[in-house]
């Protein structure tokens, strides 16, 4: 016998006072909608169907950014050799740092008392009239300096990498929280029908954290990142099987929903909810995905923009991943503006790995030649095609790298950075941010922010202002507590200095 409450079976008292369909509910939209909190989650019935948990709802203020690309590079790039200018680390080269600077400090790898610094081999320059510094690894993103907002303050709390990328992701280093892109999927619903709020492309051989970096956590699953294949099918079973018509599917899906809901209206389970949707999702995906991934359309010169066929170079580099990097996080370059232009709320383009504790001039100049063109060429297009100020590009690791070269046991040569998580940098560009801006300062090695500290959850919080979200609204009750992106036991703040 199910034990779950059953509606047709209730008590005078437990209509009364159940919050699911009594005047309790009745009361609770009322004070929600008071206080202009967005409009009810848990799933009503509307014209004899159950409401979308996917439909657009409106942002609690005008909001400058509709959609985002957060292009990640798990592993941690070094700041050091890419954006943050340290002449003075070029001229300490190979000295020791002071004792007290270390005496707290902790390391994954660095040997404490014999680590010495170690300055960038790369040539640095100023671009564009804001002035803005990057290395020679990234020419064409510095074509874009105007555009782009660069951080250079950034700070985390962890210093490993699972937990580095959770908080880059989820605002919290736990196992269960759901990402930037499943709040805003749950907060502002999506613009397109046919494909999902939330998207993951990946290439390289595959970061840390996995799927825990496009998971929905706790949240209803309908906002769970859908990752999208590089090869073949989009995504695993869309295709119907051999001999099976479309309208016989439909004749399916339609009873599966019809019992999808009378279960609901037994239990008030809101996964029912995104079960249904799910699967109608998943079939009005049979034509639209692969439409979205059909590259055959865009012209020769877009393609090589992007440089959607570029072969990698052979330079023995073993962590940007197997064959074929460089075409794959092109593609996926491209593919994120098809999605923009499709409506997607939240693209994520996850590359892994920069985790260059050696190597570091061979392989952080494979994975930035990787990256440079495709990123630069994504920006300009989104310019070109007027879709630019309603879009927010990321660039973001988990955290930094540090001014010291790694000594690691075993190693005959210094020839990388260890984790760093007390000062990196982090860039945005489009989506309402001040293009052209440098934010905050570190010392003359690197080795700390000294001026204008952006804790990640700040970064957070000001992503979703951008979205028109107060990070403080935006709520999920889960295990008694109002869960939020912004972690609930720290004070995070909104960098309005950032905002154009």
């Amino acid at each position: 016998m199910s034990t779950h409450f059953n509606v047709s079976h209730r008590t005078r008292r437990e209509f009364l006072t159940t919050a699911a369909s009594g005047l309790g509910g009745a009361a609770l939209t009322s004070i929600l909608a008071g206080e202009g909190a967005f409009a009810a989650r848990k799933p009503r019935r509307a014209a004899g169907a159950l409401v979308n948990p996917l439909a657009p709802r409106q942002p609690h203020f005008p909001a400058t950014a509709k959609r985002c690309i957060f292009i990640f590079m798990a592993g941690a790039p070094s700041q050091l050799d890419l954006f943050d200018y340290k002449p003075k680390l070029q001229e300490l080269d190979g000295q020791k740092m002071p004792e007290s600077l270390l005496k707290e400090m902790r390391f994954a790898f660095i040997q404490k008392d014999s680590a010495t610094l170690m300055g960038s081999k790369r040539k640095f320059s100023q671009h564009g009239d804001s002035g803005m510094w990057f290395s020679d690894l990234v020419p064409n993103i510095a074509t874009c300096a105007d555009d782009i907002c660069m951080i250079k303050s950034m700070q985390t709390d962890q210093f490993n990498h699972h937990p580095g990328q959770l908080m880059m992701q989820c605002g919290e280093a736990k196992f269960g929280s759901p990402v930037m892109g499943s709040w805003l999927s749950y907060g502002l619903g999506t613009e397109n029908r046919n494909l999902p709020s939330y998207v993951v492309l990946t290439a390289g051989r595959g970061s840390s954290g996995g799927a825990t970096l496009w998971s929905s956590g706790y949240l209803p699953s309908i906002h769970e990142g859908v990752r999208f294949r590089n090869e073949g099918d989009p995504i695993l079973n869309l295709r119907n099987p051999e001999g099976m018509p479309r309208s016989l599917q439909r004749k399916g899906l339609d009873a599966l929903r019809d019992l999808n809901q009378m279960r609901f209206e037994e239990i008030h389970d809101p996964e029912i909810t995104s079960r249904i949707a799910n699967y109608e999702l998943a079939f009005r995906m049979q034509a639209s995905a692969p439409e979205l991934t059909d590259l055959s359309g865009e012209s020769a010169g877009t393609l090589e923009i992007y440089g959607a066929d570029r072969e990698d170079p052979e330079v023995g580099a073993k962590r940007g991943g197997g064959p074929d990097q460089y075409r794959t996080f092109a593609r996926n370059c491209l593919l994120a503006r098809r999605m923009v232009e499709r409506g997607v709320r939240f693209i994520n383009i996850i590359h892994a790995s920069w985790d260059h504790h050696s190597n570091l001039e061979r392989e952080l100049g494979f994975n930035a030649g990787m990256a440079d063109q495709p990123i630069a060429a994504l920006i300009k297009d989104l310019k070109q095609r007027g879709l630019f100020d309603s879009t927010l590009v990321v660039w973001a690791g988990e955290f930094g790298r540090t001014p010291l070269g790694e000594n690691r046991p075993g190693y005959k040569e210094v020839t990388g950075r260890d984790h760093h998580p007390k000062a990196f940098s982090i860039w945005m560009a489009g989506g309402g941010v001040k293009g052209g801006l440098t934010y905050g300062e570190t010392d003359e090695i690197g080795w700390d922010v000294v001026k204008d500290p952006v804790h990640i959850n700040d970064f957070q919080a000001t992503l979703l202002r951008l979205f028109g979200v107060n990070h403080l609204k935006l709520n999920y009750r889960h295990q008694g507590a109002d869960k939020r992106l912004t972690s609930i036991t720290r004070e995070s703040h909104v960098i309005r200095e950032l905002l154009a």
